[in-house]
Order: C-alpha cells, then structure tokens, then sequence
C-alpha cells in the first residue's frame, strides 16, 4: 500500500550555521524563533505524533490478555514504542499551523486517528486515535516545551496521554520521557531521552515506573529504560527493561535482582583497575559508543522488538517505513481529506519533494498568513475556536484537557478556515 521510500532524498544540513540563529536564544524558550527549513523534516508535528501509532498492535494485544499485569505489559511496551522512532530523528518537525489536521486511517492495523493544533501560543497539538472495532479509544494533547541549552535543544513533551481498553473497563494514563538532540552547533547530531514515565492503572490502582536513564559519563546508560510493575499496595510484580532504541523485556523481580548481583561480582573483579579520567571536551558532546545491546536475564519474555529501518533511511531524514508513509496523497485522496490537512500543506510538500528553495518560501508566506489573520482576529476581538476538539476536563486525570467533539469522519468539511 505504501511507498517505501521518500520522493526525494534529503537536503544536506552542513551548509547552514545554525549558531547565528540560536546563540541569541540560550536558556530561551524556541516555540517563537523562526528556525531555517534545513533543520526540518519533511513531516508536521502532527504527523510526528501519529507515530506513536506505529505499533498499535501492542494495544491490541493489551485488549486480549485476561491478566491485567499482562495487560499492563502490553501498555508499557506500546508507551515505550511510542517513542522509539525518535531515534536519530534529528530533524525538526514542522510547527503545525493554528487549525491543521491530520488523519490516519489504518484498516490493517484497526485504527483511525484525527488530530487538530488546538493553540499557537502555547503550540498545542491534540489527537484522538480509536479502534475501528470499538476495543481501544487512545488520545491526548501534547505541548512540547523545547529549551536551547548551549550545545543542545531538550524538549519536554508537556501533557498527558490517556488509553482506554474498552472492553477491560480500564484506563492508562502516562506522559512521555524528555528528549535531547546533542551537538546542534558543532559535531554529529545525536539524541537522548530521559525521565520517568509513571503509567496508572486507574481501574486496578497497579503502576508501572520507567526510568528512561540519561547517557551517563561514560555511555552505559544510552538508551536504557528500566522500571517495574507494582500493584495497589506497592508489591513489585514485575520488572521490565530493556533499550527503547531496540527491545523490551519483561521478567520476575528475585530472578532480575539475582542476575544483577552475579553481574556485579564478575564487574569487580574485571574493573578495578580501570579509573576514569574527567577529561573535559569542549567543541562537542560526542555520542557514547554504543554499548553492547541488552543482555538479557534468564527467565525473560519478550515485549516489543523495534522494525529496522528502511536501507535508504539515512539520507531520508532517518524516517521508518511508517514515518515515509504519513504524507503520501494517495490517489482518490485529496477528495476526501479535510482541506486543513497536513498533506494538502505546499511547504512541507515541496520539501518532501527536494524543492528547499519553494519550501522555504511557502513556509514564509504560511507563517505571513497565519500572522495576518491573527492580528484581524484581534482587530474584530474574535477569539479562536478549535474545530474537532475541546476544552474539558479529563475525567481520569482530573486536569484540563483537549477532547475530541466527534463528527470528523462525517466528512462535513464547510466553513473550515483557510489556512494554506
């Protein structure tokens, strides 16, 4: 069905000096700097977050297990999946413009998803994905704070995700991990993510903690996650691992903390003449050596195995199959699509088809245009008014959140804003 490859490989990024821009915005929020396109990708934020879609039957699976520290399993694999394809992602997704959408449908996988960016300032993107057969409703908004730090850019997706399996009467709610693209001034581009995602249980009260652990001094640590499964009353049923750039495991606590023990013993011995040394290296952070990929305690069950990429990811943005499908048009497409939809936007287009000089244009004048009709709002005193979603309180979580009004799929596309 879908293509496996982009119709244009990518622009090369050496010949622009990205510090110009940025050394003006240290400690800075960057959600109001123009940022040249050779830092994009070929992708709006929206669509970047249908990714977490990619491997949906992880939910699935979670809505036919009986067992709920199974089911939770399931969940904590899907939340770590979610952001495997952040990895090596170095490209900046386009801001998405006050009332884009985007929409997947994806009948082989069983799900549909509609999003909206709900708000410029603060950036705002809401989605809401469902079961095509009514097992799973999966939605949330994200604001991605992103701050400049010197020698890196760290985004905090601010926002919860919340996953309701129908038929189990159960609801997860997490948010997802930090992430940090190193080295945007000098020296290769490499990313971490690092934090603590808690998912709730909000049926049965069980937690599951993950540790996504930064790299640490010398690289150890890159990409780990680490966490475990508790009920209500704290008891530690679980502890899941793994890397979230390749696999996740999911094995018995005594077995876990045995196996580290014996590990720990055959470290000292080998170590003990090994001492560091605090070298200071200024120009760039280099990316640790990958570390050996994860030795896996005896006794463990597999979770989730990333895909491998594409063979020609590399000079097209480091996208996944999935990724290099979500802006196709295809054929009968445009006709049904929501004028306000991501593919319809000719910057993101242009780029995707290798025209950096137009790209860089459409985008200037979408930006224009954008402005324009912001300063007209405020001219009438009308305020905005998102289309799909509102709003509201989050039932589970007690906080504000964007919900989805329904009736996208209905098709009734009049008086939608003219945004491109």
């Amino acid at each position: 069905m879908t293509s496996m490859s982009l119709p244009a490989p990518m622009f090369s990024r050496n010949t622009v000096s990205i510090w110009g821009i940025l050394k003006k915005c240290i400690g800075l929020e960057l959600s109001k700097i123009t940022m040249p396109i050779a830092f994009n990708e070929p992708l709006s934020f929206l669509q970047r977050i249908t990714e977490y879609m990619e491997h949906t039957y992880l939910i699935n699976r979670a809505c036919s297990l009986s067992d709920s520290i199974e089911r939770m399993q399931a969940v904590a694999a899907f939340a770590v999946s979610a952001v495997a394809s952040q990895w090596d992602r170095t490209g900046k997704p386009f801001n998405p413009l006050l009332g884009e959408t985007y929409e997947l449908i994806r009948e082989e996988q069983g799900f549909r998803l509609v999003s909206e960016q709900v708000s410029h300032h603060p950036p705002v993107s809401a989605f809401h994905a469902e079961s095509l057969v009514g097992d799973f409703v999966f939605h949330g908004s994200i604001y991605p704070k992103l701050k400049f730090w010197g020698k890196s850019v760290e985004a905090e997706p601010k926002g919860t995700i919340t996953l309701e399996l129908l038929k189990h009467n159960e609801v997860y709610t997490w948010s997802n991990p930090f992430c940090c693209v190193h080295n945007i001034i000098l020296g290769k581009l490499w990313i971490e993510q690092y934090g603590t995602v808690e998912i709730l249980n909000h049926s049965t009260g069980d937690k599951c903690v993950l540790n996504f652990k930064p790299c640490g001094m010398f690289g150890k640590e890159l990409h780990r996650v680490e966490g475990y499964i508790q009920d209500k009353s704290k008891k530690k049923l679980s502890v899941i691992y793994g890397k979230w750039t390749e696999c996740i495991w999911s094995v018995d606590p005594q077995a876990y903390e045995a196996n580290k023990k014996a590990e720990k013993k055959g470290d000292n011995k080998k170590h003990k003449q090994e001492e560091p040394d605090g070298a200071e290296n200024d120009d760039a952070d280099d990316m640790p050596e990958v570390q050996e990929t994860v030795s896996v305690v005896p006794g463990s069950t597999l979770l989730w195995r990333i895909a491998s990429r594409p063979a020609h990811s590399a000079t097209m943005y480091n996208f996944t199959s999935f990724a290099m499908s979500l802006n196709e048009l295809e054929p009968g497409m445009e006709a049904l699509l929501a004028p306000t939809d991501c593919r319809l936007r000719p910057d993101i287009r242009a780029m995707e088809n290798g025209n950096m000089e137009e790209a860089s244009q459409e985008k200037e004048r979408l930006e224009e245009k954008q402005r324009a009709a912001r300063k007209e709002r405020a001219k009438n005193d009308e305020e905005w008014s998102t289309r799909w979603f509102q709003m509201g309180m989050n039932p589970y979580t007690g906080s504000q959140d964007w919900l989805y009004t329904g009736g996208y799929f209905n098709r009734n596309y009049t008086d939608l804003p003219n945004i491109y």
